[in-house]
């Protein structure tokens, strides 16, 4: 995952309404939920709730798809977990011995 992915994804999911319904659709798993129903569960209008989705799907986190006369809401799991991969790969790699050449905050 590049950078600007992960921004974006990490921006995307930045706003609190946004996170709840990603976490929502990750316990729903595979399957996912209806938009009715996580409109249900969260207590949001329509209005917004469509909103917020709408950020999630231009971002790729979540796909929609109609089944019948419902709109399907599932979770990108691919790129949860390449996001989550991005987050921790470098983990502890940072040599504590080797000092930084110069020290931006102290600068200015």
């Amino acid at each position: 995952m590049e950078v600007n992915q992960a921004a974006r994804c990490l921006e995307k999911l930045g706003n609190p309404l946004r996170l709840e319904v990603f976490r929502l659709l990750v316990r729903a798993g595979q399957d996912g939920l209806p938009v009715g129903e996580i409109q249900a569960h969260l207590g949001v209008p329509a209005s917004t709730l469509s909103h917020h989705i709408a950020h999630l799907v231009n971002a790729g986190l979540v796909a929609q798809e109609r089944e019948g006369r419902q709109l399907i809401c599932r979770p990108d799991f691919q790129l949860m977990d390449g996001l989550i991969a991005f987050l921790t790969s470098e983990c502890c790699s940072l040599e504590r011995s080797a000092a930084p050449a110069t020290d931006a905050r102290k600068a200015g």
